[in-house]
């Protein structure tokens, strides 16, 4: 501990709040909160450390600190911060998506469709499910079982959902409420786990089908079944009181502990996440940590169960819900086997190759094969285009190791230089690069180029003409088209490839590779449609994105009928887009 740190402990009070800790460079290696500012900071330098905490202890030159009126309001801006700086010993949660619900609109011609978030009073909610693909599966059941509409603005003229009888055509018919209820009753029924009176239904028409020997259509009620008991079979574990709630069990073992979040809706299972986390602090406060981190990014359940009784205590206070820790009965049995779970989980993570937790001491072996500090921040860079049209630039980003999407960033490129991957990679790093110098943010570590030496030198050669001091490597290739290893500064620096920072390296390459390919195909897709559709009048830029979504290519435009085109854009527009083709 120097004289800097020990000086601003003897400052510290007894109040909530957050403290940053800051390495020689000034850059803030870790973010933590405290009931006690003085007690939770002065443990650090009093108490014996280990592991990753002796190694942060180590590296701690300076601190700042933030105090905060409650625990509640120093957690949310530990939080705020981390997802700010991403220190390197602090771990955020790796998925920060939102789950999918399915909507039903209550009033004015309800139609179905999936929805993000659960805010719109218009739209009673299903859901979410950890399981997008089960979504999208059950939404599409649904809309074969129902004859809802399914334009989600009506047309004047009826679609071909109307004609196969999928669609009760409110755009040319007065539909009543009593049909609308029974239809929207039947299918509230069914998302709530009740398949049985649907199931005979379909059953009955299926028996009735082969009678007549319409086998086509029986098949296709065959089909409905099969789906139907695909979902009967996934909402197998169901709690009878038919409540909203999260079941949350955590494992510990040799440092790591797991967490296991199992979703139930309406009393229905629905899917589980599992997160596996390295242990930094006492467990207890990394635990609710991290269960406050997915509520920040996740919609909370009518009742949350923990095993913990005290842990429930906090959580009640933290997230202003209803926690508790069970003793008995069917709620204790739904966490044992989130218990299961989370048990297996764990068993399964070390039984794999830990990559991603080894992902600091990876990174410092780069930083010592390259000689250059530790790459904490990676920037790295590829081109696509095809035959020089539609060319982009893709950047991703690893921050510690981890990918960090939130930062990645896409470049259009002129199409006169297209074919030029040189002057394309000039052109995206002069303009990502200028950006960061104007609006005086934090540069990367290190640069990593898809590319030889020639687009390692263009790459120094912006980098240095902005008066920055920037690493570049770039990962080579040898006479097979494998990855061999990094160039930096003019030396070649083969890589085993057996190696974990070999299997590190090829996972950077190729999330850009991927991003690249992304945006090349949506940009493609698009450039080969808009283009000629731009003049069609009425073809404004929702309809056209709505066009694009269901046809993203020229190809897919031609080959989609009248009826087909009608359901997304009015009769005059789709006879006029197949206009245009037929003289393109």
């Amino acid at each position: 501990m120097n004289e800097l740190v020990k000086a601003k402990i003897d400052l510290l009070t007894s109040k909530p709040g957050v403290y940053l800790m800051k390495n020689a460079d000034g850059t803030i290696i870790y973010v933590g909160k405290a009931k006690s500012l003085i007690k939770r900071v002065k443990q650090y330098f009093t108490r014996p450390q280990e592991g990753k905490v002796l190694r942060m202890v180590r590296e701690i030159n300076d601190f700042d600190t933030i105090e905060t009126t409650s625990e509640k309001e120093a957690l949310l801006l530990e939080l705020n911060l981390i997802r700010k700086y991403y220190p390197k010993f602090n771990i955020l949660l790796k998925d920060g998506k939102s789950y999918p619900y399915i909507a039903l609109k209550r009033k004015k011609d309800p139609f179905l469709k999936i929805a993000y978030h659960d805010k719109d009073r218009n739209f009673k909610y299903f859901g979410p499910y950890p399981n997008s693909k089960a979504v999208y599966s059950t939404i599409d059941l649904l809309n074969k079982l129902f004859p809802l509409r399914k334009c989600q603005t009506l047309h004047k003229e009826p679609c071909l959902y109307y004609y196969l009888g999928n669609c009760l055509g409110p755009c040319i018919n007065k539909i009543s409420d009593q049909e609308y209820n029974n239809l929207t009753s039947q299918i509230t029924s069914f998302l709530n786990g009740d398949v049985s009176k649907i199931r005979t239904e379909v059953n009955k028409k299926m028996a009735i089908c082969s009678e007549n020997l319409e086998f086509e259509k029986a098949l296709e009620y065959k089909n409905i079944l099969d789906g139907i008991d695909e979902i009967k079979k996934k909402q197998s574990i169901m709690a009878s009181d038919h409540i909203d709630r999260d079941v949350i069990a955590f494992s510990s073992r040799e440092g790591y502990f797991s967490l296991c979040i199992m979703t139930y809706r309406n009393g229905i299972l629905l899917g589980k996440n599992l997160f596996i986390l390295e242990l930094f602090d006492d467990f207890e406060e990394e635990l609710i940590d991290a269960v406050f981190q997915y509520y920040a990014s996740h919609s909370k359940p009518k009742e949350i169960i923990v095993s913990n009784k005290e842990i429930a205590l906090s959580l009640t206070y933290l997230l202003e819900s209803k926690v508790i820790s069970p003793i008995r009965g069917s709620k204790k049995d739904m966490l044992l086997i989130a218990l299961e779970n989370a048990k297996k989980g764990l068993d399964e993570h070390f039984l794999t190759a830990r990559l991603e937790d080894d992902s600091l001491s990876l990174l410092e072996e780069l930083g010592n094969l390259l000689k250059i500090k530790t790459p904490f921040h990676i920037e790295l860079f590829d081109n696509s285009h095809l035959q020089g049209s539609y060319p982009i630039g893709a950047m991703v980003v690893f921050i510690n190791g981890n990918k960090t999407p939130s930062m990645y960033r896409k470049f259009n490129i002129r199409e006169s230089m297209g074919d030029d991957d040189l002057k394309s990679m000039e052109e995206v790093i002069s303009r990502r690069y200028s950006r960061l110098i104007l609006e005086n943010k934090e540069m990367p570590d290190l640069i990593i180029v898809d590319g030889g030496q020639n687009q390692v030198n263009v790459a120094l050669e912006v980098i240095d003409n902005l008066g920055l001091n920037i690493p570049v490597a770039g990962l080579y290739k040898n006479n097979h088209h494998h990855t061999s290893g990094l160039l930096y500064d003019n030396k070649m620096y083969p890589i085993d490839p057996k190696s974990r920072l070999f299997l590190m390296l090829v996972r950077m390459q190729d999330e850009v590779h991927r991003y690249a390919i992304s945006i090349h195909r949506n940009k493609r897709s698009k450039g080969l449609t808009s283009s000629f559709l731009d003049s069609i009048k009425g073809l404004g830029k929702k309809r056209l994105e709505a066009l694009l979504k269901t046809f993203p290519t020229k190809e897919d435009l031609e080959k989609a009928t009248l009826d087909e085109l009608e359901v997304i854009v009015p009769k005059n527009i789709a006879i006029e887009i197949k206009n245009v083709l037929e003289h393109k």
